[in-house]
């Protein structure tokens, strides 16, 4: 028993970045150092990098502390590119497609759609 609380413990004083580490965990990782977060699936690790496979279709190699598990939920804030368009719409989710390739966004300015998760990211 003892064994088990300081399990769980240390998972939760660990970095996120230690726990989405491994080929096929979906996870947000932070695009060219950027600010925003933007989902993604590990294709590999080397060390202390890992190669990012985003659901939009761009790859790339980031630092381990430039990566978090995949945490989006109902009522995660989000920016979305309404309609495939170019610009960024702040908004929260209101569902998620079972298999998770996709979101239902509520739009701040009442709007509402539902986007594959390769148009949306996260602060």
């Amino acid at each position: 028993m003892k064994h088990g609380l300081l399990f769980c413990a240390l998972l939760l004083l660990a970095p996120a970045s230690v726990l989405a580490q491994k080929p096929g965990d979906w996870v947000l990782g932070k695009w060219r150092d950027g600010e925003f977060w933007f989902p993604g699936v590990v294709q590999s690790r080397d060390g202390g990098t890992i190669t990012i496979a985003y659901d939009d279709g761009t790859h790339e190699t980031v630092a381990l502390n430039k990566v978090r598990p995949y945490d989006w939920t109902l009522g995660s804030r989000v920016e979305c590119r309404w309609s495939g368009g170019k610009a960024w719409y702040a908004g929260a989710i209101t569902g998620l497609s079972k298999d998770g390739t996709q979101i239902d966004v509520k739009y701040d300015d009442g709007d509402r759609e539902r986007i594959a998760t390769g148009g949306c990211r996260s602060r």
